[in-house]
């Protein structure tokens, strides 16, 4: 039987851990936090997305609403306006459209000044390149989201199923969209849903808007454009919030 000492010593170092894990957190909407384990994106770890660049998107939105600086690395299409209803605060991203073959190098790099960096099309890296990389976002702190395959990840999530609505009997838009996720990670295999309405998360028992109701349209920032870096060890230590041409 344990003494009253030890088992208030155990409380403080149960408080004390318990602070420790909530400091090494980022800010993740509440939608998505049964999809992670501990409910929140976790500082230093990298997690895998399948089947859904709007899902990547969204575990970087509450952070970088939140006032954190987000990288996004190969995504020469993104459309602006989508990114930022999901809650992307454009003047604070970073973003390197056409990485070609350095997005591993350019995340990287991005890691070491970024909160968050969102990584598209990137081919699996070999374990000793993804073990480099996990030392560094240990280090920094930096989150790493891959959409595609990474060794080691602390979360996959997969897109198994999409379904819209909205469409009545030939007329109307497209204004709801469930995706049916499918995690893995330390707790097993669990099976999730989340919705959006009109481009924005909500919560499953949210009313849709009337279907004459339009969406507010705010004047979206522009993001900021970076040159991928021509070696793997530069730093980025200056962004600018100048407009970039691609997005003109």
């Amino acid at each position: 039987m344990s003494s009253p000492a030890s088992a208030s010593l155990q409380h403080r170092i149960d408080e004390m851990q318990s602070l420790r894990l909530d400091e090494r957190t980022l800010p993740t909407a509440g939608p998505l936090r049964p999809l992670l384990p501990g409910g929140r994106l976790r500082m230093g770890a990298t997690y895998a997305v399948h089947g859904s660049a709007t899902l990547g998107l969204a575990l970087l939105a509450e952070a970088s609403t939140a006032g954190e600086w987000c990288g996004i690395v190969g995504a020469p299409d993104l459309h602006p306006e989508a990114a930022a209803r999901l809650g992307v605060a454009l003047d604070r991203c970073a973003l390197v459209p056409r990485p070609g073959a350095r997005a591993l190098s350019v995340a990287s790099t991005l890691a070491e000044t970024l909160s968050l960096v969102l990584v598209y099309d990137i081919s699996t890296p070999a374990h000793r390149d993804a073990a480099r990389l996990a030392a560094k976002l240990r280090d920094s702190g930096a989150a790493l989201i891959v959409l595609g395959d990474w060794p080691r990840a602390e979360s996959e999530l997969r897109v198994t199923a999409s379904r819209w609505s909205g469409l009545g009997h030939g007329s109307g838009v497209l204004r709801s969209r469930e995706l049916t996720i499918r995690s893995q990670d330390r707790r097993g295999l669990r099976e999730h849903r989340v919705h959006l309405e009109t481009g924005r998360l909500s919560e499953p028992e949210s009313a849709p808007q009337p279907a004459g109701a339009a969406p507010p349209a705010p004047g979206f920032p522009r993001p900021v454009a970076v040159a991928a870096p021509t070696k793997t060890r530069e730093r980025v230590v200056e962004l600018t919030t100048e407009p970039a041409s691609e997005f003109a």
